[in-house]
C-alpha cells in the first residue's frame, strides 16, 4: 500500500500543519516537563515555602541532566544546548548544588 500524497495513511495532514503549537508541546515534552518543574519550585517559593522550592527547582535541575543523558538527540528539543558531558555535567552540578544549599542552610 503506498502512501497518499499528503503523507500519512489516513489521509489527514501531518500533526505540525493541523495544531502546530501541540506539535510544539510534543516535540519539545523534555524541555516542557523541566520548565513545569521549575515553575513548580518558583510557586512554593512564592508562597513561602523557599526551602522546599529550591529544592524542587534543583531537582528539576538533575531531571534535565538525566534526561539529556538518557534521550537521543532527535528527542531532545531545545534541552539539548551544548555537548552531552557538558549539558549533563552543568545541569547535574547545579541541580545538586541548589538542592543541598537548600537543605543545609540552618533554620532561622
Amino acid at each position: 500500500m503506498s502512501r497518499p500524497a499528503g503523507g500519512s495513511l489516513s489521509g489527514r495532514s501531518p500533526l505540525y500543519q493541523r495544531r502546530p503549537l501541540l506539535a510544539g508541546l510534543v516535540r519539545q515534552w523534555p524541555l516542557f516537563l523541566v520548565i513545569v518543574a521549575v515553575g513548580a519550585g518558583l510557586v512554593l517559593v512564592a508562597v513561602q515555602q523557599w526551602r522546599r522550592g529550591l529544592v524542587v527547582i534543583g531537582l528539576a535541575l538533575v531531571l534535565a541532566a538525566l534526561l539529556r543523558l538518557l534521550l537521543p538527540l532527535p528527542r531532545l528539543g531545545f534541552l539539548a544546548v551544548r555537548s552531552r558531558p557538558l549539558d549533563v555535567g552543568l545541569c547535574a552540578v547545579a541541580g545538586v548544588t541548589v538542592a543541598v544549599l537548600a537543605l543545609t542552610i540552618p533554620h532561622a
